[in-house]
């Protein structure tokens, strides 16, 4: 008769197949994002602190990258310290960044010349330790190269987000493919609710999570980043039924 192997021994292979593919057996530090609807489909409530995460911008997003980088400056604003970001050209606007709340004075930025020497500024900039979080401006993103920068963020405790952005929106199918970052996100432009009185109103984004460590894939339309690097829920939405507010997939 075959014989069965005990449950610990099974606990014990899984752990240690987890620990080789680099996947979380513990319960990390999150940041939440201060929207329940949001917060409460993440993994642990929010987004896990201290990790490589992926966000791209949708449509002709993929190219500017500038709600993907509103994004990613409402998140680096929200963890403490100094934020260094790393990139290829010099298009960055800071006065956006502040919009999002990530004042100047707390950036550090580096322009570098490639997406071989921008992942090598990031990785040294979480390997270090002092910094509250690390963005970069990269296209291609390799597993060998997502899985050292995820380590690295992992030992320090920095927060590491690969700002994924392409020459040409023919180019951002490089973003389907596989890597080590914990969460991936995409984030697009939608028209912003009229205003009672000429203006522009806040900004408004479909933000999909395409893939998720021990979670699942939904998009949900948030209002942009304010001054605190805080999104928002918009009225309609809130009032709308939980399946029409978002759509929920589970992952493999």
């Amino acid at each position: 008769m075959t014989e069965l192997v005990p449950r610990p021994t099974v606990a014990a292979l899984r752990a240690r197949i987890a620990h080789l593919e680099g996947a979380e057996t513990y319960a990390r530090e999150v940041l939440p994002f201060g929207v329940d609807m949001l917060d409460r489909r993440m993994p642990q409530g929010g987004l896990a602190v201290g990790c490589l995460h992926e966000i791209a911008g949708g449509g002709a997003g993929a190219v500017d990258g500038a709600a993907a980088a509103s994004f990613a400056a409402g998140i680096a604003a929200r963890l403490p310290g100094p934020v260094l970001w790393c990139v290829t050209q010099a298009d960055l606007f800071a006065p956006g960044l502040e919009q999002a709340g990530l004042s100047p004075d707390r950036v550090i930025y580096v322009e570098a010349g490639d997406d071989t020497a921008v992942l090598a500024c990031m990785e040294e900039g979480l390997r270090h330790g002092g910094l509250g979080a690390v963005v970069a401006d990269v296209a291609r993103l390799s597993m060998t190269a997502s899985r050292r920068l995820h380590l690295a963020a992992k030992a320090s405790g920095t927060t590491g987000i690969a700002l994924r952005r392409w020459r040409r929106q023919a180019d951002a199918s490089d973003f389907g493919q596989p890597t080590a970052a914990m969460t991936r996100w995409r984030v697009s432009v939608l028209p912003s609710a009229p205003l009672p009185v000429p203006g522009v109103g806040r900004p408004r984004w479909l933000i999909e999570l395409i893939r998720a460590r021990a979670g699942e894939s939904f998009d949900l339309e948030l209002e942009g980043c304010d001054g605190t690097g805080h999104l928002g829920l918009p009225a309609d939405v809130a009032d709308r039924p939980a399946a029409a507010a978002g759509r929920q997939h589970a992952l493999g």
